[in-house]
């Protein structure tokens, strides 16, 4: 009797996530030159957190060599890129144990899953925290190679280590569709190249270049090296990190708050299109229906917000200033990076709340952010619109339009599940951390950023605060949430499914 093929090959998952510890291993040393050159005395614990990553992901692959050419199918995929992300987030937090920046491993497991998932939720930053039985020092206190490990985890997790997986190691390919798109953020079909490799090496072709030219752009406007790098990592990554305690309105440069507003609303933008824009195909991305939402919502809120902002007690110097300020806040909100130049729990109830609402939005799909996504927005509210018509003319067939082309009932279906899955998540992970004594307008927004990778919330979360204060296991719940955010929560929900461990 014949038997059967095992529903799961858990071994292929192994090598693939033995590959991904390779490469972690690898990215962590690019902070050993950077220890080196500031003397921050953390040499040794990168070399230990190097040496223990490459070996548990040699080992991984020595043991699962025989299985290096099997191929990878549905289950594995989601597998291997949900159980992947939380393993590269366990071994991320090894520099901040080891070097005992970050000593309690509740608060790394938080610091590196909010920096891999770009998030930029973190419990440093203001006075000295007390965690555990030693101290954690404010953020531009911290040994600089601690600091670039973590705006790296950021760029890491921009556009996806399984992409960047993808893009090198050939060894993946026949299965590496099956990664990619449990892996890429936004429900975009489009395609650079038709194979699936290609597209990768593109995408972070063009991740790279940016990164490289906010750097330098950064430097020319006055910040050093060690800033420039930090802020241009975690700008494109829509991470928002910062070296400084009061992020990017440490600088009080309003150059350097314009190149990052640029650099962040290209990073908001379908990489698609950027790779378009490139190829000289401009009326291309003039065409698109988010792009031109996504320019709209960011003008729009912009200029509205902005006179609230003026006539507000705690004003601003002057138009130009009010504007820039509230540009930012706007540019950094709905792209998700969570970067500050001003605490907007400073200005009226009627802008917090519409802060609020943005870190449900999310910009552009197939870009770097994360959140809903505006192509989801439009296609609902164009759904919606669209049943008025059916209400009245009930036998005809009326389609959604995107792009001037139909949108079939798949994906308005598959909208409709993840909206409401995203709602039944919020509620769930909202009644939780209230359940934990946080209060609930602050658990409501440390939810809801967690869940669209956003960074800031309101209260005690906000653009000033930190989440040191939310219970140990409050930040395992929110680190949860944010991987289910950025990995566009399918990937990680249906693993706990009985659908994905039985044959149908």
């Amino acid at each position: 009797m014949k038997k059967s093929k095992k529903l799961i090959n858990f071994k292929v998952v192994l090598h693939i996530i033995g590959s991904l510890l390779i490469i972690m291993g690898g990215l962590m040393l690019f902070s050993i030159p950077m220890s080196i050159a500031y003397h921050d005395g953390q040499l040794g614990a990168f070399i230990l957190a190097c040496s223990i990553t490459l070996f548990a992901g040699i080992g991984l692959r020595v043991y699962t060599a025989k299985n290096k050419n099997d191929d990878i199918k549905k289950r594995e995929g989601f597998l291997i890129v949900a159980s992947g992300w939380m393993v590269m987030s366990l071994f991320g937090t090894l520099p901040y144990l080891i070097s005992a920046t970050i000593p309690d491993l509740s608060d790394a497991f938080f610091e590196t899953m909010s920096g891999l998932t770009t998030t930029g939720a973190t419990i440093l930053g203001g006075e000295s925290t007390l965690l555990g039985d030693a101290y954690v020092d404010k953020i531009s206190n911290l040994p600089e190679s601690i600091i670039f490990w973590r705006s790296m985890t950021q760029w890491i997790g921009g556009m996806g280590i399984i992409v960047l997986t993808i893009a090198i190691l050939p060894m993946l390919g026949i299965g590496g569709m099956e990664l990619f798109v449990a892996e890429a953020p936004g429900p975009t079909k489009d395609k650079i190249h038709p194979r699936i490799k290609e597209t990768a090496k593109r995408l972070w072709v063009i991740y790279l270049g940016l990164t490289l030219i906010e750097m330098v752009l950064l430097m020319f406007s006055g910040m050093d090296f060690y800033q420039a790098i930090n802020h241009a990592l975690t700008t494109n990554s829509t991470g928002g990190f910062s070296p400084k305690d009061g992020s990017v309105g440490d600088f009080h440069s309003p150059m350097i708050e314009y190149i990052i507003v640029v650099f962040m609303f290209l990073a908001g933008t379908n990489f698609t299109l950027i790779y378009f824009a490139l190829k000289g195909k401009i009326k291309d991305i003039f065409k698109n229906d988010e792009f031109k939402w996504y320019v709209m919502a960011i003008a729009g809120l912009t200029i509205g917000l902005s006179f609230f902002v003026h006539d507000n007690p705690n004003t601003l110097a002057g138009i130009e200033d009010t504007i820039r300020t509230v540009l930012f806040q706007v540019v950094s909100m709905i792209t998700t990076t969570g970067y500050a130049t001003a605490d907007y729990m400073l200005w009226s109830p009627l802008i917090q709340f519409m802060f609020f609402l943005l870190l449900f939005s999310g910009a552009s799909a197939g870009s770097t952010s994360g959140g809903i996504k505006i192509v989801r927005i439009v296609l609902l509210i164009k759904n919606g619109l669209m049943e008025f018509k059916r209400r009245l003319h009930p036998k005809a067939i009326i389609p959604v339009h995107l792009n001037k082309k139909p949108v079939s009932n798949v994906i308005i279906y598959n909208l409709l599940a993840f909206l409401f899955l995203y709602i039944f998540i919020f509620t769930i992970g909202s009644v939780l951390i209230t359940a934990m004594g946080v209060d609930m307008t602050e658990s409501l927004s440390a939810v809801a950023t967690s869940l669209g990778n956003v960074g800031p919330g309101l209260g005690q979360f906000g653009p000033a605060g930190t989440f040191a204060g939310m219970p140990d296991a409050g930040k395992w719940v929110l680190s949860l949430l944010m991987l289910m955010g950025r990995l566009e929560l399918f990937t990680v929900v249906l693993i706990f499914t009985p659908y994905f461990w039985r044959r149908i």
